[in-house]
């Protein structure tokens, strides 16, 4: 169930039945991969992933047609001359000493497919019979056992979103395609500002907002840069506006397990108080150092201004600056205030 024992199982299970190791994908209904796997094979499967080979496994499709859902060998579903024509053999396994595969196919209930890959050094020969009978004992824990970590990451996820209630801050995750995995109650009363429509999908009353909304998650989603965005909401008649911070989850924040690709966070502009530091620093990861000169150039004060106040030389204020709007993903200090408006603790 512990997602950061996934790789260790891998091994433990590759040595069950003499496998060099063992890879868990997970291809999402829009066609992304992700993985966790053995770790010496990590690096190696993450270039591989970079590449179109994934798209020619001709083994995932014709297992699927099987409809067996059992550990197969793939002897059992290509030809030899196949497997010596393979382009993921022929690229990816023969350069690296692998030559044989196995593996087993399962539906996870958001939607995900899940890969369970066996590999093989070339000069032991294909997997056994009796091998891929021991795989099978062992099918149903896994299919068990990735289930509930699934289910274990969709926990967290609603732990964000109770956290940033804490702070008086509505928010939600989203997963692929901008489905909205969690939220919390205080982004339901900002309905319908923003609500949940067709597949669970984020939408804005704002025509203008929605669209800009949209074109973020594209941008988020075809992206590997760890950036920050921050869009407006215009006011209504009776409501003031807001800031929409988008948080793109990265590194190992995001697992195979985990639907979480974004954090999305709602500021009301114009809301009395300061800036709380714990909040500037947790929702940006600035250092303290970071969140004081923030907090300062939010007031309106200059660099100078900034340096004075807190007793630290311009050129260290503008080396902060300089971080603060990269990980803010800002470009001026009006940005900046209009970002940061808003952002304090409630009144307990």
């Amino acid at each position: 169930m512990i997602p950061e024992m996934w790789p260790a199982n891998c091994d433990m299970i590759s040595a069950e039945v003499g496998a060099y190791s063992m890879a868990l994908m997970s291809i999402s209904s829009d066609g992304n991969f992700r993985a966790v796997s053995s770790p010496h094979i990590a690096e190696p499967l993450a270039a591989f992933l970079q590449t179109d080979l994934p798209s020619q496994n001709i083994r995932v499709k014709r297992q699927m047609e099987t409809g067996v859902g059992s550990f197969l060998r793939d002897v059992d579903l290509m030809t030899a001359g196949e497997i010596d024509a393979d382009p993921i053999y022929d690229a990816f396994l023969r350069p690296i000493g692998l030559g044989w595969t196995a593996g087993a196919i399962f539906q996870e209930p958001s939607g995900s497919t899940l890969i369970f890959d066996l590999l093989r050094k070339q000069e032991f020969g294909a997997f056994t019979s009796a091998e891929i009978a021991r795989l099978n004992l062992l099918k149903s824990d896994l299919a068990r056992a990735s289930l509930m970590t699934t289910r274990l990451r969709f926990q967290e996820a609603k732990s964000v979103t109770s956290t940033m209630a804490s702070l008086g801050l509505p928010a939600a995750v989203l997963g692929e395609s901008g489905r909205c995995v969690a939220m919390n109650g205080e982004l339901e009363a900002l309905a319908p500002r923003i609500s949940t429509g067709w597949g669970d999908r984020l939408q804005f009353q704002n025509a203008e907002a929605n669209k800009l909304f949209q074109s973020s998650l594209q941008q988020l989603n075809a992206t590997r840069s760890p950036e920050v965005l921050s869009l407006p909401v215009a006011a209504g008649e009776q409501t003031l506006p807001l800031v929409i911070h988008l948080v793109p989850v990265r590194g190992n924040a995001r697992d195979i397990f985990s639907s979480a690709t974004i954090v999305m966070i709602v500021t009301t502009v114009g809301m009395p108080g300061p800036t709380n530091l714990s909040v500037l620093s947790g929702l940006f990861d600035l250092t303290m150092a970071e969140a004081r000169i923030a907090r300062e150039l939010a007031f309106g004060r200059s660099v100078d201004e900034a340096a004075k106040a807190l007793n630290l030389s311009v050129n260290t204020v503008k080396t902060h600056t300089k971080a603060i709007f990269q990980k803010t993903g800002v470009k001026r200090q009006s940005e900046l205030t209009a970002l940061l408006s808003g952002l304090s603790l409630p009144s307990l």
